[in-house]
């Protein structure tokens, strides 16, 4: 939630870095528009207590020190129900905001692929059927098999899935912006326009919660 740069894996290889570079600059950017709206929203002191966990958070995963754990239990476990609401809040939108950025991320590369007439991904349904082309197998073949195998689709509805619809649209809305960036061809003043508009959705999305407080009306 912060400006600071997102954490590079050393022994990651570079090539591999550099076509993740987008998805990280995606969340440096979704993480500071989070940040600024905290510190408008809440305040300063709100702020800079999301940063210190944050920051001992990630000392602790880098060093795995029990001193730092320590400190970390002791800054949580002093909160007050209030700060701990806001607490949870933003890092679960923070989350939020990663995986969208993840998904876009996917898109990005898979249409990368597909603009570079790559060879169909592993796992995926063109790539299926190359493998059953280059085993020889015929049409009918493969009919008789499926007429033998049990195909039984599953229909679910997760119980906790009780994100209201206001949520999903301004995450729908910030995905689209993410996707316009990312095309590029922008002036600078259309650019600034568009970070203003992923800002103004941020802000909504702060100012929504989350979870329905009541029951919806039929």
């Amino acid at each position: 939630m912060s400006t600071a740069p997102i954490a590079q894996d050393p022994a990651a290889p570079s090539g591999d870095m550099e076509k993740d570079r987008p998805l990280q600059e995606d969340i440096q950017l979704l993480g500071k528009l989070l940040g600024d709206t905290v510190r408008e929203q809440e305040g300063q002191r709100v702020f800079n207590l999301l940063e210190t966990i944050r920051r001992t958070a990630v000392r602790q995963r880098r060093e795995d020190d029990p001193a730092i754990r320590n400190e970390l239990r002791k800054i949580i476990g002093g909160l007050t129900p209030t700060e701990a609401v806001v607490v949870i809040r933003a890092f679960s939108y923070f989350s939020h905001l990663a995986n969208m950025a993840e998904n876009e991320h996917h898109i990005r590369r898979t249409r990368a692929h597909a603009l570079a007439g790559s060879p169909p991904k592993v796992g995926s349904l063109a790539h299926a059927f190359d493998q059953l082309e280059q085993s020889g197998l015929t049409a009918d073949d493969i009919t008789k098999l499926l007429g033998e195998v049990l195909i039984s689709p599953v229909l679910t509805a997760h119980p906790t899935e009780v994100r209201r619809r206001s949520t999903m649209r301004r995450e729908i809305q910030m995905a689209d912006l993410l996707d316009r960036l990312d095309r590029g061809g922008w002036t600078g003043e259309e650019r600034a326009e568009l970070h203003a508009k992923l800002r103004r959705a941020v802000l909504g999305l702060w100012q929504t919660n989350v979870l329905r407080q009541t029951r919806p009306h039929c």
